[in-house]
């Protein structure tokens, strides 16, 4: 365990059914979290709970996997992002249970990037399962590098893709289950170590004990930690540097 402050960037806290405990939690151990959300509806109870907290934020969110269902929402999304900083999880689906609705995953998804970028100031962390390519060209597109920043949560594209990602601005949150991978960690070596992030995508990503928690990011730490030849505590020093530098953009 390292005697670091810990960062997870990307967490579904309210699908935990301790999910207030959990809040609680995080900013007791001192653990950086944005809690994600999958639809408008969730942020204002999320919200609610992190802004209680001081290692807590809640992310304004419609997730792709949802958009087929949910593509109403866009207009509470659009009506809360005032009062977000943070938002997602947004983004792109291709995978074969959710292929149908790309087209309309793209629409809205355009529609948030354009109006994160009016904003101006966002953070978004984005989905892109077999979507990286359109990902990052309607991030070229539609959210200039000065008027937002994106983090690419657990990125799966080729190296190429990444290549361009780093180009784009982008910064990178990976988690366990990533580092199972061979095929991700040969990528994940090639990543600048300026752009990382740890994550842990809790409740969908289990550990050796179960479902992986905030607090169970320190697992992620210490195999990445290992696979960059880097001792944990400095690791975790390095991220969250990475932190800081991401919300002082």
């Amino acid at each position: 365990m390292t005697s670091k402050r810990l960062v997870d960037f990307h967490c579904h806290l309210d699908l935990y059914p301790d999910h207030e405990e959990l809040v609680r939690e995080c900013d007791r151990l001192e653990v950086f979290t944005l809690a994600v959300t999958t639809t408008p509806r969730a942020w204002r109870r999320n919200h609610e709970l992190a802004s209680k907290t001081r290692y807590v934020r809640a992310a304004l969110g419609l997730h792709p996997q949802l958009v087929a269902m949910c593509s109403a929402e866009i207009a509470l999304w659009e009506e809360l992002l005032p009062n977000s900083r943070y938002v997602g999880e947004v983004g792109l689906d291709a995978g074969p249970r959710f292929y149908r609705s790309l087209d309309q995953q793209k629409q809205v998804f355009e529609h948030i990037l354009r109006k994160c970028a009016a904003a101006g100031g966002k953070i978004l962390t984005i989905h892109s399962v077999r979507a990286a390519t359109p990902v990052l060209d309607m991030l070229e597109e539609h959210l200039p590098q000065s008027r937002g920043v994106s983090v690419l949560h657990w990125f799966t594209g080729t190296k190429a893709e990444a290549k361009r990602a780093v180009e784009l601005g982008c910064y990178f949150s990976i988690n366990i289950e990533m580092l199972r991978n061979e095929r991700h960690t040969a990528l994940i070596m090639g990543l600048p170590q300026d752009r990382l992030l740890t994550e842990t995508d809790g409740p969908f990503v289990k550990g050796a004990e179960g479902t992986m928690r905030p607090r169970d990011v320190t697992l992620t730490l210490g195999s990445l930690a290992r696979l960059l030849g880097l001792e944990a505590d400095d690791l975790a020093t390095k991220i969250q540097g990475n932190l800081r530098q991401l919300v002082s953009a």
